[in-house]
Parts: C-alpha cells; structure tokens; sequence
C-alpha cells in the first residue's frame, strides 16, 4: 500500500511542473512557429518589399496626376493642356493624329 501512496504522492508533486512546462513549451511554440513567430519574419520582409514596390508605383502615379490638376488650375489653366482634355474627351481626336504631351 505504501507503493500506491508513493506513486501516487509522486504524480501530484510532478504535476504542477510538468504543467508549467507544457504551457511553456505552447507559448514557445507559437513564438517561433506562430502567425507572428520568428519563421513568419522572412514573409514580413518580403511583404515590405513588395509594397515598397507598390508604394513608389503609386507615388509616381499620384505625382502625374498632381501634376495634371496643377495645370488645370483655375486661376491660371494651361491652354495646350486644356485643348488636349477637350478634344480627347468630346471625341474629336482623329485616328490618325498622335497627341503629344509636353512635360
């Protein structure tokens, strides 16, 4: 009887460390495998990469098209910018002409 009492002593005296590892070795797990662990940092670089791509693709585009409403200012419009608009958008470019941006 004493046996069954040692090991059962035994188990209740290990149960509480051993549940202390498990949780630890979760919250390991999860910060070197996790969404945001260490294996996930090569993805975020290549993400920021890539945006940063992105990113310089759209500054480029917005600095043209701030560029276009600079011409279009009311109090000082470009004229051949302005014939340009309206002849593309009423239609009455040709097929044949080649209208040539000067900027």
């Amino acid at each position: 009887m004493s046996r069954t009492r040692s090991t059962a002593s035994l188990i209740r005296a290990a149960a509480a460390p051993a549940a202390a590892i498990l949780v630890i070795a979760h919250f390991a797990g999860f910060a070197v495998f996790g969404p945001n662990g260490l294996l996930a940092w090569g993805d975020y670089k290549r993400a920021v990469a890539q945006k940063s791509q992105e990113l310089k693709v759209i500054d480029a585009k917005r600095a043209e098209l701030s560029h276009r409403v600079a011409l279009l200012n009311p109090r000082k419009v470009d004229p051949d910018y302005a014939d340009e608009l309206v002849r593309r958008e009423t239609g009455q470019v040709r097929p044949d002409e080649v209208i040539i941006p000067i900027h």
